[in-house]
């Protein structure tokens, strides 16, 4: 018998191990791009389905062998980790759903907390838990979970300087601010009858009973496809790297399912007969729970890149190794159309004692402008490119959006000018800023 239980715990290692070093292969792909990794992927979600099936089939033989608590929850915040990042490359609501499931069980099953273990790592391990549940709790308006959380994680941050007082736990007290200072900013935090910013079937009234404006093109039908989200300002308003007008485009640009992110109550009754009332999918590791909680009716939400703080050259530079524009505009499908949101400050390149150059920031000299003026006229094949009647292609590098200073070496203005090539594509430009103005093609 004794033999049996080493087998059962060797076995669960082993998968363990290969789970982790697959696991390390995917866990920094880029999160925009249709085909990054996919068949990678697919082994990693392979390798944990198969370890967490393991583990559920031989529960009893692992915790006499010693398997702790934590550990169950450290492989379902894998899990949900994994799921969330499915969720950021392809925007689809089942995986954003999937990962708020094990998560939420981790939660309410207390894997970490059940353990009472003093061991610093383990205690970074379920900080690491409540930031992840909490990103992805704002995302799909869990306001009440987010609250929630957000209680348990202070208390762990304090719990964590009594106990290991010669630890600094200066960045997590960082979390918990940011976190509490993004919700007294958000409305559905602050006006109770708020509604969301998805696209609701409660709240508004059928598509097809919308007014759509005049089409792109005569024939064509452009289809909604893709979108980058980007914002920089100042002490801005965020959690980990989403800001929150990066957050509210988000929400704008998703369905939200009738009723499926509203509290259902679910109960599970224990084998000593107490019944435990859960909320929604609280502690049901359940994968077929999702088909509960999506709307297959509804059309896919577009794929969202959203970039914290990028540098100009990693948003649009060719040269650079995968520049985000240009790589969702090269594998844009067929008759789509992009949008591209930027929220940004902006700052008159004339001026010469500018704010941003007193802070720091770097100010794009004539030589650059130069630069880039000449890259793109190898980009447009005619001068008509750049001279729409009104603009001259010289008057696209006057004003600019600060996308803040950057130490190595990146450039930190984007010009008008910095866009023209990817309107080859069919483009949808938002700019959030006071330079605005410097973006209307041809008007001004």
């Amino acid at each position: 018998m004794a033999e049996e239980g080493d087998v059962v715990s060797k076995t669960f290692r082993a998968l363990v191990e290969r789970a982790d070093r697959k696991f390390a292969r995917v866990r920094d792909f880029p999160s925009y791009g249709r085909a990054q990794g996919q068949h990678y992927f697919q082994k990693v979600f392979k390798a944990y389905m198969r370890l967490w099936k393991y583990q559920q089939e031989h529960r009893t033989e692992l915790v006499k062998a010693g398997l702790n608590r934590w550990e169950i929850g450290e492989i379902a915040g894998r899990i949900g980790q994994l799921y969330f990042g499915q969720y950021t490359r392809t925007s689809e609501a089942r995986f954003l759903v999937e990962a708020y499931v094990f998560y939420e069980a981790i939660l309410k099953r207390r894997y970490f907390e059940g353990c009472k273990v003093k061991d610093l790592g383990v205690r970074f391990k379920e900080l690491r838990f409540y930031a992840r549940f909490l990103l992805v709790s704002l995302i799909l308006n869990r306001t009440q979970t987010v609250k929630v959380a957000v209680e348990k994680l202070k208390a762990l941050v304090d719990d964590c300087n009594a106990n290991f007082r010669e630890t600094n736990f200066k960045e997590w007290k960082l979390v918990v601010q940011e976190i509490v200072r993004f919700m007294n900013a958000d409305t559905t935090f602050t006006i109770a009858s708020a509604r969301p910013f998805r696209y609701s079937a409660i709240f508004d009234c059928h598509p097809n009973s919308v007014q759509y404006v005049a089409r792109f093109h005569a024939k064509k039908v452009l289809k909604f496809r893709d979108a980058i989200l980007m914002s920089y300002h100042r002490n801005e308003v965020k959690f980990a790297e989403l800001t929150l007008d990066a957050y509210r485009m988000l929400q704008c640009l998703e369905w939200e399912s009738s009723g499926s992110f509203y509290p259902k109550h679910l109960a599970e009754t224990k084998e000593n007969g107490v019944v435990v009332d859960y909320s929604g999918t609280s502690g049901l590791i359940d994968m077929k729970l999702v088909a509960d909680m999506t709307d297959p009716t509804l059309p896919p939400n577009p794929r969202k890149a959203i970039l914290y703080r990028p540098s100009v050259t990693h948003l649009i530079a060719v040269s650079f190794i995968k520049p985000v524009m240009a790589t969702i505009c090269e594998e844009l499908p067929p008759e789509s159309v992009i949008l591209v949101y930027l929220s940004a400050s902006g700052k008159p390149s004339h001026i010469n004692a500018s704010p941003v150059e007193s802070s720091g920031g770097p100010k794009r000299t004539t030589k650059n402008k130069l630069t880039s003026h000449n890259s793109l006229e190898q980009n447009f094949s005619s001068p008509e490119s750049h001279i729409n009647g009104k603009k001259g292609s010289s008057d696209y590098y006057d004003d600019y959006l600060w996308l803040g200073s950057k130490g190595n070496g990146g450039s930190s203005n984007l010009y008008p000018g910095d866009i023209i090539p990817f309107t080859r594509r069919p483009l949808f430009l938002v700019i959030d800023s006071d330079s605005s103005h410097a973006f209307k093609a041809g008007l001004s």
